[in-house]
């Protein structure tokens, strides 16, 4: 694999092979990989970053090579946390330098096993000089700019292990995982497909009550199967808080109707259990839309905390607005005009919020992409359109959440925003800011609410400033971020401000709270980080191959 904007891979074996993996992507997770016998394990052609957690690596002759381009190393930042190599020579080939020019190569090891037969954990590819001695367990070592603070340096070295909250962890002190459920060997009488019990799925019939009473007569031990289709629902479907929910080929579920036009009293469509519930849920392979301008719409609201840990999860489930055929959100209406100053069409607003993980949650994520569409889909010739969508995730769970390789981009407000939040691990995450913005900028069309702790744009001066947030983070603690790509790519679809890495002047804020980010790459943001509203850390310090990046950003 050596292009794309990606992604998540899982669960996958590599037998033999000059390589085991030829990989090159601007962003990805993967997660529980296993190498066997390989001249070398992974090739790291490229990246901007890239997030390994529970590799294997086995009778290798070298774990990971990522010093492709010599001097102009074209490996953006790799992280390789909770993983294993054995009876492999070499673990990590690197070019990195701490005196260099750039952030190129920038590497992460946080809990990485090479205590069996791994001789040199971290070799310096040109002279094969041993930077780091292996045959033992590597708790935290970084190379890269590093950040306590407003302060950074280069460096390359052992660091300070990270304490991770024991609601995140699992007996080993892994960071929690969990597979996606297959149900293999559940016989075809526990699934109950929709459609045979009354909804109709055709995209135009109104389906919330007989989808309300499929969940309130689902047994314990049944598997809700959403035949393909898009169904129609014009009011909240409450969703049980012990239940397990698969769709055939992503099945849309579609917000419709006059429930949810009003962006002052936003209204879930999908309510994942109660506040305050505990129960074990799993749903996979949906995909969340609007039919229509449905500003007051939340598509999921997330109040479950699993029974055990990651027993509350969402796998491969997809939200997308606009852009695609009966969301009536396309070309024909909404088509780009960069031309023209440019006032919301109230015909092309979306949503007022993607998902809302609430305050007992305690939900597991994992390949989930929220994404407001920024072309056409359907209609020749694939335009790039104007969909105003107001916020993505919040996230205000206190007891424990994971997501892993999940993706929220073009909204209005904020793409990830954490509030009150505790015990919050992120891996990896990407973003894009709206392409449109600043015309209209972010304070158009949806109002900030205080309720759902927006930002308001207040302070703001100059045309650069009220964008999309990648990710704002609010009196909150104990968040571990290990992986980030947030990026800016337009000024009103003009790319001039790539190129000067100017598009926008901040994309991470943290304000009054305990967070250590890792492997962090923005684009085209003057600011990379803000501290309690100060320039922390900036693009202009940290260039790497086409981002900037830091290897670690600590609040303290």
């Amino acid at each position: 694999m050596d292009n794309g904007s990606g992604g998540f891979m899982t669960d996958l074996v590599f037998n033999g092979g000059r390589y085991g993996a030829f990989f090159g992507n601007q962003q990805f997770t993967t997660r529980n990989l296993t190498f066997n016998d390989c001249n070398t394990a992974i090739y790291m052609n490229w990246n901007w970053v890239w997030t390994f957690h529970g590799l294997s690596i086995n009778n290798c002759g070298m774990g990971i090579d990522m010093t492709q381009g010599g001097a102009v190393q074209t490996v953006g930042s790799i992280l390789v946390l909770d993983s294993t190599f054995s009876n492999t020579p070499v673990g990590v080939a690197t070019v990195y330098n701490p005196a260099q020019t750039g952030t190129n190569g920038t590497l992460v090891l946080d809990n990485v096993d090479m205590s069996s037969n791994v001789p040199v954990a971290v070799q310096r590819g040109q002279d094969k000089k041993t930077l780091l001695p292996g045959n033992t367990r590597v708790a935290s070592w970084a190379q890269g700019r590093s950040y306590q603070g407003a302060s950074g340096k280069a460096g390359q070295g052992s660091r300070q292990p990270v304490r991770k909250p024991a609601a995140l962890v699992d007996r080993s002190g892994r960071v929690v995982t969990k597979s996606k459920p297959q149900y293999n060997n559940v016989p075809a009488s526990r699934f109950v497909s929709v459609k045979s019990k009354g909804a109709k799925g055709d995209g135009k019939t109104d389906d919330t009550n007989a989808i309300r009473r499929i969940f309130n007569e689902a047994r314990p031990n049944d598997i809700i199967y959403f035949d393909h289709g898009a169904y129609i629902i014009t009011d909240t479907v409450q969703v049980p808080k012990d239940i397990k929910v698969v769709g055939e080929i992503w099945p849309l579920i579609m917000a419709a109707g006059d429930r949810f036009k009003d962006q002052n009293n936003p209204k879930p469509v999908f309510q994942v259990g109660q506040p305050g519930d505990v129960g074990n849920v799993e749903m996979q392979d949906l995909m969340f839309e609007t039919q229509g301008p449905q500003p007051g719409a939340i598509l999921m609201e997330f109040n479950v905390a699993g029974k055990t840990q990651a027993s509350a999860g969402l796998f491969d489930v997809h939200f997308r607005v606009g852009g695609s055929a009966g969301t009536q959100l396309q070309m024909d209406k909404c088509v780009k005009n960069p031309a023209a100053r440019t006032e919301p069409n109230p015909e092309c607003i979306g949503a007022f919020m993607l998902l809302h993980i609430t305050s007992s949650a305690s939900p597991y994520l994992e390949n989930v992409w929220m994404w407001v569409a920024d072309h056409e889909l359907d209609i020749a010739p694939y335009t790039q359109i104007d969909i105003f969508n107001g916020r993505g995730v919040l996230i205000e769970s206190t007891k424990g959440a994971w997501l892993w390789g999940t993706s929220s981009e073009h909204n209005v407000l904020s793409n990830y925003q954490l509030n009150k939040a505790q015990n919050v691990f992120m891996a990896l995450i990407q973003s894009e800011t709206a392409y449109f913005q600043p015309n209209p900028d972010a304070t158009k069309p949806f109002k900030s609410n205080p309720k759902y702790a927006d930002p308001d744009f207040s302070r703001c001066r100059g045309e650069t400033c009220a964008r999309t947030w990648g990710m704002r983070i609010n009196d909150s603690k104990d968040v571990l971020v290990y992986g980030g790509g947030l990026y800016s790519f337009f000024n009103n679809y003009d790319q001039v401000c790539v190129g000067n890495n100017d598009c926008q002047d901040n994309m991470i804020a943290i304000d009054n709270s305990r967070v250590e980010l890792f492997g962090i790459s923005t684009k085209a943001s003057v600011a990379m980080v803000t501290l309690n509203g100060q320039s922390a850390a900036k693009d202009l310090d940290n260039r790497n191959n086409f981002c900037a990046a830091i290897a670690a950003f600590e609040t303290s």
